[in-house]
């Protein structure tokens, strides 16, 4: 624990670790006797903080009135070599509970001790979780944008950023998910963005003139867009649909593969006037297309559906629960569909009851995503070309119930042509801090009741 001296500095507190259970919770915020608390997030690595360091993000908490102060990193490797990871701000919106702090943070031990004391008993996953939500109810939580410390990395036994990625949804998990869940509804509760079950009832229009869509946007996929438009056409229904690809001015000759099978009436080939659309921006361009049917479902030109019924299954569910949105599941697999870890992605923490409140806590909702066209209409996507279909997800989730499918309806292709292959540290940040303020927005319309 970190102890002020008389000139205001900090001498180099022990680190103090293993926050998930309640009970490690609890011993730690009784034996905290000092103003600031240094607390580790990875038990397993070390920490090499100075005393300029402590201060400096001491001296930050003792002006700012903050809960929590967190900060950039240097990361050593084996080899010497070290890399900076530069955190996000926090936002009222960074309420997931994969948010990146870093290795280190302070926290102000009289607002801790507080949070402590209104944490539940029992946790075994989500102690943490549950009192840094609650910090932030007391006092703001705080980026330093500066390396303040370096860290030895513990060696793990797999690092797979594809596993990583999805371990909320893996089914090993769903204790912690539970609790996390639990944790976060509460947090809703208190500051009054929580928001019972939705019952109202889809309107899906009169006037379409098929009753299904399958959109495909799409730029330079010509390795993959021909499967994508087969996987489409070759669906079995006993309704009309048909197939919009929005060509997003491709020029790898994606547009001629297109046009090639464009002798089928029901494929739709739209290539926008404008030239800087993003995936969002496609998919508005299909929606308002006069051809789109009542029912708009998703097919991104990587990937292909994992069988004739997909169509009908999705459609059938909208018939069936009136919902706004409808969302199945999909496996992963490299480009020749032999799956891939971790295998199927249900987002099965998915309830009727609890759905729509518990997605401001996750970051995705699953695939294929099919939307109500005539609701689609009224709530446009933001242009751009990553967490469109969350964004229209929460929104449409605050009105109507969401449709949840938990059979593979899709199969999702891995490979290094995928926009999302190995995304660097920036994007990583640019895309969280993006979905971080979707969710910032949304809880704020939550909390006005709009």
């Amino acid at each position: 624990m970190a102890t002020p001296n008389k000139s205001n500095q900090l001498n180099t507190p022990p680190i103090i670790a293993g926050l998930a259970s309640s009970e490690a919770m609890r011993s730690i915020a009784e034996c905290a006797e000092t103003p600031f608390l240094l607390l580790s997030l990875d038990a397993g690595s070390k920490i090499d903080i100075t005393a300029s360091g402590l201060d400096r993000m001491a001296s930050i908490m003792a002006d700012s009135g903050a809960s929590v102060i967190y900060s950039d990193f240097r990361t050593i490797n084996p080899d010497g070599s070290s890399v900076i990871t530069q955190c996000i701000d926090y936002r009222p919106g960074s309420v997931r509970d994969d948010f990146n702090f870093g290795t280190a943070v302070l926290v102000n031990t009289e607002m801790l001790k507080q949070a402590v004391a209104e944490m539940p008993h029992g946790y075994q996953h989500a102690a943490w979780y549950d009192v840094r939500l609650r910090l932030s109810e007391k006092g703001p939580i705080l980026h330093l944008p500066e390396v303040i410390y370096s860290v030895l990395p513990a060696e793990t036994g797999n690092s797979d950023s594809e596993q990583v990625h999805f371990a909320y949804v893996d089914p090993r998990n769903a204790g912690v998910q539970t609790e996390m869940e639990k944790a976060f509804t509460a947090y809703l509760k208190r500051i009054g963005a929580w928001l019972p079950q939705q019952t109202a009832t889809a309107d899906f229009g009169q006037d379409f003139p098929v009753e299904a869509s399958v959109v495909i946007p799409v730029k330079n996929r010509v390795d993959t867009i021909g499967d994508a438009i087969f996987s489409a056409l070759d669906q079995q229904a006993d309704f009309l649909f048909n197939v919009i690809v929005v060509d997003n001015h491709s020029t790898d000759g994606t547009t001629d593969v297109i046009r090639r099978l464009a002798d089928d009436p029901r494929l739709i080939h739209i290539i926008p006037e404008e030239t800087s659309l993003g995936i969002g921006g496609c998919w508005n361009r299909a929606i308002a297309d006069p051809r789109c049917g009542r029912f708009a479902i998703q097919l991104d030109s990587d990937d292909i559906y994992s069988s004739s019924s997909t169509l009908t299954t999705i459609v059938d569910c909208f018939r069936r629960e009136k919902c706004a949105m409808v969302v199945g599941a999909y496996s992963l697999t490299d480009f020749n569909l032999n799956p891939i870890p971790p295998g199927t992605i249900d987002h099965r923490e998915w309830t009727p009851e609890n759905g729509h409140n518990n997605l401001l806590r996750v970051n995705g909702i699953g695939a294929p995503r099919a939307f109500a066209t005539a609701i689609a209409r009224r709530f446009p996507f933001p242009d751009v070309s990553y967490g469109e279909d969350y964004a229209m997800a929460l929104r449409i989730s605050r009105s109507y119930s969401i449709g949840r499918i938990f059979d593979v309806l899709y199969l999702c292709r891995r490979w290094n042509g995928n926009s999302d292959a190995s995304p660097s540290a920036e994007k990583i940040n640019r895309f969280n801090s993006y979905k971080d303020s979707l969710r910032s927005w949304e809880i704020a319309a939550r909390k006005k009741g709009l």
